[in-house]
């Protein structure tokens, strides 16, 4: 309100004020027993600024929209303002190849992407085959990820398109950096698929460090911040299930791998 203060004096210094008329208002005044026409005169010197203040107002208000109803407010004026909220239109899917803008890689048809790394790439049967394929470099004995977009009673999350991500690394998993990862609204569970150890990350997740094949550590982005299934598959190969799904949905696909 400061800024709009100055500008609306800032105003008012600018406007070019006409002479001052002599304005007489004739008023119907009723007297006792008698009916007679009266004469009051309305000092000019009250009337003009007053007509100034709200012309200035007047133009205010069609020049800052948005501030009308602060406008309104300042100088107590008794005005409602009815706002009609127009719904966004959905933006459509980004263009190009699902998951493209998550920072996974490059993108491969499966085939390809088996020629890309040394271990066997397995699909979960509940899902079926993937809607992309991505390859990463990084870490060592690179990294592939199955994106999937909407499947069955799994939602999309925040990221436009995509309901599942399938990450398989080379490497192992480490409790210890788990404890350092996680923040006060995330949550961290022992759980086992076939025998193996793996962890439930539930809440808002946003960095995943594990062991590479080189024995580094690596940090790497949980790219859609949500519920996260880790465990390692028993052949040194970790599997990583991103998802806005329940611990029990993300065990029945790791099963079906």
């Amino acid at each position: 309100m400061p800024d709009l203060e100055q500008q609306l004096n800032e105003l008012a210094s600018a406007i070019d004020w006409p002479a001052s008329p002599d304005l007489r208002i004739s008023l119907p005044i009723q007297a006792r027993g008698a009916r007679r026409r009266g004469w009051w005169t309305w000092n000019q010197r009250w009337a003009l600024p007053a007509a100034a203040a709200l012309l200035i107002v007047a133009i205010a208000l069609a020049a800052y929209p948005p501030t009308r109803t602060a406008i309104a407010d300042w100088v107590n004026l008794h005005v409602r303002f009815q706002r009609v909220e127009q719904l966004p239109t959905p933006s459509p899917l980004p263009s190009g190849t699902l998951g493209d803008q998550l920072g996974l890689g490059l993108p491969y048809t499966l085939e390809d992407a088996q020629r890309q790394v040394t271990w066997k790439i397995t699909l979960p049967s509940d899902l079926g085959r993937p809607d992309a394929v991505y390859v990463r470099n990084l870490p060592a004995l690179g990294e592939v990820t199955l994106v999937y977009a909407k499947r069955g009673d799994i939602r999309f999350p925040w990221r436009p398109g995509v309901a599942v991500l399938v990450t398989e690394v080379r490497g192992r998993t480490n409790r210890a950096y788990f404890d350092k990862m996680v923040g006060p609204d995330t949550t961290v569970e022992d759980v086992a698929v076939r025998g193996h150890p793996g962890y439930w990350v539930s809440g808002h997740p946003h960095l995943f460090v594990f062991t590479d094949a080189d024995g580094q550590a690596f940090l790497d982005p949980l790219r859609l911040a949500t519920n996260t299934l880790i465990f390692e598959r028993g052949d040194g190969t970790i599997v990583r299930i991103e998802a806005d799904i329940s611990r029990e949905r993300a065990l029945q696909i790791a099963e079906s791998l």
